[in-house]
Formats: C-alpha cells, structure tokens, sequence
C-alpha cells in the first residue's frame, strides 16, 4: 500500500518553554504540522521564537481555536491543571484530540509504553506528569512480575532552572497526581510521590528513583522486565536511561532512571521537560497515522 504524506495539523495552548519545546518536535515530525501557537503576549520569548519559525502566532489563547476551528486536528495544551480543566470542555465540544500536559486530571492518563493504544480512541490524553512519565513504566513493569508489591515509593529530582513557573504553581496537583497514577497503573494500593527542584550549578540531570515494597522478590524477572521496558521507553525519549539497575534491599527494591533531553529548545539538563514533550509527540503521531492511513 502506498502511504499517504498527509500530516495533521497541531495548535499549541502555550508559549513557555513547554510550548516550545513541543513546537520544535512538532515541526520535525514526518506526520505532523504545526500551524499555530497561542497565549497572551505576542512579545513573549516564546511568541517571538515561534515567529521567527514562521509559525502562526495570537494572544487570543484559546479563543483563537474556537475563532477558527479549522485551524488544526490536534491541541497541545501546555498551560495549567486549573487552565485546562476549562480548555478541556471547550476543546471537546470543538471535537479535537486534546493532549493536556499539565496534571489536570481530566482525560484518560496515559504512559505511552503501556497504554497508547488506548489513548487513540479518547478524545483527551492527560500525560500524568513528567516524574510520573518516568517512574510509572519502571514500576509498572515490576508489578507485572510481582502484583502483590506492596507500596510503590517515587521521588524524582530536577534542575531548579529546569522548573518554571507553571512547574512550582503545580507541585500539590503533580504529587496527587502522580500518585494516583502510579496506584492506577501498577495495581498497589499504597504509593507516595515526592519532587525535590535541585538549584545546583551546573544544572544536574533528572533523576527519578522508584522503591518497591515485595518480599521475595523475583531479581531476575524483575531486571528482565525493567530493562526490556527501558528499551521500549528509549524508542520516544531518547535520553531514558537505568543509572542504578533494579537492586534488593531487605525486601525494598530500588531503581533509578536518568533523563537527558534532547536539547531541542531548553538544555539537555532539561529531562523532566523533554521526557512529558517526547511523551506528547508520540501520542500525537501515532493519532495521526491512525488517522491518515485509515
């Protein structure tokens, strides 16, 4: 079958460093066409380097979507839990494939190595958060070995430059949420969740590391599983990596993943950001080659 070059055009709700970064993403893809980006300040950094992409830009947020619908497929929405739990409405009545990238809770959660092709048939992805994007594949590919684990532990540290205003103004949603979803997705009952925003100089790399409550453990079909689940992670974040493999400690296992970003539009340091955009762009296009090749 001949393929089709058609691509699906994207809206980004958001000109920060998110936004951005999905921009740049977006652009390089093979099935996706980035047609605009909105927020409120045409004399934003962000609004000035998508112009300078030649990328549409307004101040009209999302009000420009409901102006003229026609304008793309799929929305990126890179702004707020609270922001989004409105935009969310206004987009579904719109009819578009919404990716919500703030931890808002609203649509189906998703980690793209375990449930994208559940995620293609919702009209909103929420992608948790970007320690839970890091943690959840980890922890999920231990509860698959061991369904009665007992407490999933998750504390992920980031550059402080690496966290901007709409990271800090969501620290409460992002540890409810991903604890929530490590407990969604693994099955345990009992899960805790910490952020720590590291100001070191020069900036450290994301670091995430989950702890695992199992007695007897299986090591060898626990290892297995991670690393197989790192390389199926490795296919849409590049700079997913195990820094410490899966290791016992009087029934409490330990394992710690590194990101490095790809250095798209912030700096490699950057991993919580890159891992939540790559996260995105995956869902996007898989959306999109569904949609196409129908």
């Amino acid at each position: 079958m001949e393929l089709n070059s058609k691509k699906l055009n994207v809206a980004i709700i958001g000109t920060g460093n998110i936004g951005c970064d999905l921009m740049i993403k977006t652009m390089r893809s093979t099935h996706l066409n980035c047609t605009l980006m909105v927020g409120r300040n045409l004399d934003s950094p962000g609004s000035r380097f998508a112009k300078q992409n030649r990328i549409d830009v307004s101040d009209q947020s999302i009000d420009a979507i409901v102006k003229n619908p026609d304008i793309c497929d799929i929305v990126f929405d890179a702004t707020s839990a609270a922001v989004h739990k409105e935009n969310a409405r206004i987009l579904r009545e719109l009819g578009k494939c919404t990716i919500d990238l703030a931890p808002a809770k609203v649509g189906l959660m998703c980690v793209p190595v375990i449930n994208l092709n559940d995620a293609l048939s919702t009209d909103n992805v929420n992608l948790v958060t970007c320690g839970g994007q890091a943690s959840i594949p980890i922890a999920y590919a231990i509860s698959q070995v061991h369904p009665e684990t007992s407490y999933i532990e998750m504390v992920s540290t980031v550059a402080s430059k690496s966290a901007g205003i709409g990271t800090r103004d969501n620290i409460d949603e992002f540890n409810q949420t991903t604890k929530d979803a490590l407990e969604l997705f693994t099955g345990v009952d009992r899960a805790k969740t910490i952020i720590a925003l590291n100001p070191a100089e020069p900036p450290i790399n994301m670091r995430t590391t989950v702890y695992a409550l199992i007695e007897n453990p299986d090591m060898d079909a626990i290892r297995k599983n991670v690393f197989d689940t790192v390389e199926k992670v490795k296919k849409y974040v590049p700079g997913y990596k195990i820094i410490v493999e899966p290791t016992l400690e009087n029934n409490r296992i330990i394992t710690t993943i590194e990101v490095t970003g790809l250095g798209d539009y912030l700096p490699p340091y950057a991993g919580n950001l890159d891992i939540i955009t790559c996260a995105a762009i995956d869902i996007a296009e898989a959306y999109a080659k569904k949609e196409i090749y129908r």
